[in-house]
């Protein structure tokens, strides 16, 4: 069962925090014009940044949903080739026989085809990883200094190694050569395994049904592929992306011009209040109350924060949900399930445990 990092409110602020710096610097500076300079002119009615606010969150939630979609389409995709690869290695372990067969193979010989055909197979996941992990020019998680900070240590087995050296011992030298040197590495795979099952569909190791229900798989790998270099290879539209991102900004901008003034107010009905207070004796009480009243537009900044934060933090987790492959931690664990896949498969023709590899381990909690 695969299972992603839970995140603490500590990692969420420092995730978030090189922004909340920017929060505080925008909250402040208005504020100590307000009241320290007395610029009491400066301040915005707070309708008009209500209705952007309002306006802002429609938009958080349209992109949102839609950045999800993405997300749990990409899961649904690599569901589909956990389930699709436990069914082609099903057929591979009992349609190649030698009950058709012109020339009866070995079990040792049937049982290294078998194992060629999962190897193979093996391959075309691989491939597909590897393109899936391809940055874009429109991935902005390996630029983003937040992402990077919070990604810092985590290795991605895409980037640490080469498809050639992934490749080595799962295929021949000449089948490797073959699909290295085309521009779409996963289809020669498939392209591979169609022809190695013609072969044996020829030569009676395949009855012709069966073979068709094989040649069917090959088809439901090019179908679960296409959706995944669809996602990949789309973006979310980047006028959308692109104009919420400034529209987070403006709001943050915004707001504590128009907070500041509605505080003031507060403050100032307070100081009503203490007023009313004097016939009574005076005390430290008093004086608090008076204090809180004189300097309560001072409440903007600590409000103004935390409303931005709220707003532009989920606008970045709509930004970081866009592209499910791009290899942050909430993304689709491709190389996870690829290995998980390749255990399932390998154990199901009966492969040498020892030659098996291991699960994917996680870093730091998370599966990569």
């Amino acid at each position: 069962m695969l299972t992603r990092r839970n995140y603490s409110v500590k990692e969420m602020l420092g995730w978030t925090r090189r922004y909340i710096y920017i929060f505080v610097i925008l909250s402040l500076i208005p504020v100590i014009l307000y009241s320290v300079f007395k610029w009491y002119w400066l301040h915005l009615p707070w309708l008009p940044i209500g209705l952007v606010g309002t306006a802002l969150a429609f938009i958080i939630s349209f992109k949102n949903n839609a950045s999800y979609g993405r997300l749990w389409e990409a899961r649904k995709i690599w569901g589909g080739i956990v389930n699709a690869s436990r069914s082609f290695a099903i057929m591979v372990n009992d349609f190649i026989t030698n009950e058709h067969a012109k020339d009866h193979y070995s079990e040792d010989e049937l049982f290294k085809i078998k194992k060629q055909l999962i190897m193979r197979h093996v391959t075309w996941m691989t491939s597909l990883r590897h393109a899936l992990r391809t940055p874009k020019p429109w991935e902005l998680s390996s630029k983003n200094k937040s992402d990077k900070e919070y990604m810092e240590g985590i290795q991605i087995n895409e980037r640490k190694f080469t498809l050639a050296a992934e490749l080595d011992g799962y295929v021949t030298e000449d089948d490797k050569q073959f699909i290295l040197s085309k521009n779409n590495k996963q289809t020669a795979c498939i392209n591979l395994q169609s022809k190695q099952l013609r072969k044996l569909k020829e030569s009676g190791h395949i009855w012709e049904f069966s073979f068709l229900e094989m040649e069917q798989m090959m088809v439901e790998f090019f179908t679960l592929q296409g959706k995944a270099e669809r996602i990949k290879n789309f973006p979310y539209p980047r006028q959308f992306a692109t104009l919420n991102r400034f529209f987070i900004w403006i709001f943050v901008a915004l707001l504590p011009f128009g907070m500041m003034h509605e505080f003031d107010k507060i403050g100032n009905i307070v100081l009503e209040l203490v007023e009313t207070w004097k016939p009574y004796p005076e005390g430290g009480f008093h004086h608090v109350i008076e204090f809180i009243g004189n300097h309560f537009v001072w409440f903007t900044i600590p409000f103004s924060i935390v409303i931005s934060w709220i707003f532009h933090t989920m606008e970045r987790i709509g930004e970081v949900s866009e592209n499910p492959f791009e290899g942050i931690a909430n993304d689709v664990p491709i190389t996870t399930m690829s290995r998980g896949i390749e255990i399932d498969i390998r154990q199901m023709i009966g492969d040498d445990d020892s030659e098996i590899p291991g699960p994917i381990e996680s870093q730091n909690g998370i599966q990569m």
